[in-house]
């Protein structure tokens, strides 16, 4: 039997986590891998499977996350991208597709990943329309401590302190290389911007919440 030739695509794909349980295909939950999967089943008559570059929590949205497919060579970027957003639900969508080689891996491809993490400081945060995309804190905050507290993450540490107890054993699986960590101003609030090589789960929340 003659395998079926194959394209090497990236996905570029954005998504509204709220109603998700994260990226993760899950048994009995709606995760993204797993409606994005089953979209590209439906297109290619066959099972796909979608390779993230990182893994977002349960509520978490993505602007960009970078996704790995390998569907039958008469896909095209252009004609896959156009069908997968003519089914996709109204809280994913794909940005952009692209051919990429066949060893492409889009976890170890990417060389870092960016997290911005939204806090509602002023009266309006707990308003309806602003609670799914921030954590509606209500009261000012130290900047200066804010501040002196981002600079202290920069570089390679062990954040076992900062991940979900159990998710990685020793403490090597525990050390994140951290790029860039800052608060910037914004209307309403501030925003904590964090890039590094890999987050550990829930490991930005418990940052920012430290």
């Amino acid at each position: 039997m003659t395998a079926t030739p194959t394209r090497t695509l990236q996905l570029v794909l954005h998504y509204d986590g709220t109603s998700f349980s994260g990226w993760q295909r899950q048994p009995d939950r709606r995760t993204v891998q797993g409606v994005l999967e089953g979209a590209l089943a439906r297109l290619c008559a066959a099972p796909v499977a979608a390779l993230g570059s990182g893994r977002t929590d349960a509520g978490v949205h993505a602007r960009g996350q970078s996704v790995g497919v390998r569907v039958p060579e008469r896909w095209s970027a252009v004609a896959l991208r156009r069908a997968l957003n003519a089914i996709l639900p109204h809280d994913m969508w794909v940005a952009a597709a692209h051919t990429m080689h066949e060893h492409f891996h889009a976890r170890y491809s990417a060389t870092s990943r960016r997290y911005s993490y939204y806090v509602g400081t002023d009266d309006a945060a707990a308003s309806p329309f602003r609670r799914g995309t921030e954590w509606a804190l209500a009261k000012p905050l130290d900047r200066t401590a804010l501040d002196a507290g981002a600079a202290l993450i920069a570089g390679e540490h062990c954040f076992r302190a900062f991940a979900v107890r159990g998710t990685a054993p020793p403490d090597d699986e525990h050390r994140c290389r951290i790029i860039e960590a800052r608060w910037r101003d914004r209307d309403g609030g501030l925003v904590f911007e964090i890039e590094a090589n890999r987050f550990l789960h829930h490991m930005v929340r418990f940052l920012v919440g430290t």
